[in-house]
């Protein structure tokens, strides 16, 4: 298979995510690279977070309120405005129906990315099921974001992305280039402060060894991913061009 290597900088991009923190893991350093090129991103949050708690007594209303806090801090840390976009679907329980997907077009029609980031929804044994979801949910938006008789309700008029890059992509094609940018990528993982324990390991944010062993791994990542292209460090994603 044949692995392309770094696309144009977009003028504008937009990454969809299942939950707070997922565009981070999954394109944190692309996003970073092109802002840093003067592209505008936007992200788009499709559940509440609300479940994102080993605590079965955390209090679900300030769960929430600070997942979104801190997804707009990552969002800034990759050199984003901070803008987001929050579906607010309840965490675990997202489908791909018409409602949400129309929540999606509009945001595309307002935004009119360029190339649009997304979940791989054809993963083979993805136990989440609203990362599955999330992605069908992009892919399907798009479809319905560039036509014109599709949700004409929803405006500003129709809208066609060039081009979809998913991430954790089962079969990936694509690879950017992530050299320098490693530490955006860290930086904004670790502003998602409420997920430091169940999803990064990290027991205390002011252990040096937890947060070197953290950033170890995203290092090690983005090896793998690079090697895909003969490149240091990259994120790997599936293109998708005739949108």
């Amino acid at each position: 298979m044949t692995v392309s290597l770094d696309l144009p900088v977009p003028a504008r991009a937009l990454a969809v995510a299942a939950h707070p923190d997922d565009v981070e893991f999954g394109a944190g350093a692309t996003l970073a690279k092109w802002a840093a090129s003067g592209c505008t991103i936007l992200h788009v949050v499709c559940t509440d977070g609300s479940k994102g708690s080993w605590n079965p007594e955390h209090d679900r209303d300030r769960l929430i309120a600070a997942r979104q806090d801190e997804q707009r801090a990552a969002a800034r840390a990759l050199g984003g405005s901070g803008d987001v976009e929050f579906l607010g679907w309840p965490d675990g329980e997202l489908e791909n129906v018409t409602a949400a997907r129309a929540q999606l077009v509009s945001s595309i029609r307002r935004f009119r990315p360029d190339v649009v980031l997304g979940h791989d929804p054809w993963k083979r044994y993805r136990l989440h099921p609203d990362h599955r979801h999330a992605g069908f949910l992009t892919v399907d938006a798009i479809v319905a974001a560039r036509d014109p008789l599709f949700f004409p309700e929803v405006g500003p008029g129709h809208h066609r992305p060039r081009l979809l890059l998913l991430f954790e992509a089962d079969e990936p094609d694509h690879v950017e280039d992530a050299g320098g940018f490693v530490e955006h990528k860290v930086r904004a993982l670790l502003a998602h402060r409420s997920q430091l324990k169940s999803t990064m390991g990290i027991d205390d944010p002011a252990a040096a060894d937890q947060l070197d062993a953290f950033s170890h791994r995203i290092v090690g990542d983005l090896a793998s991913a690079g090697r895909l292209a003969d490149v240091d460090l990259g994120e790997a994603f599936k293109l998708l061009r005739d949108l």
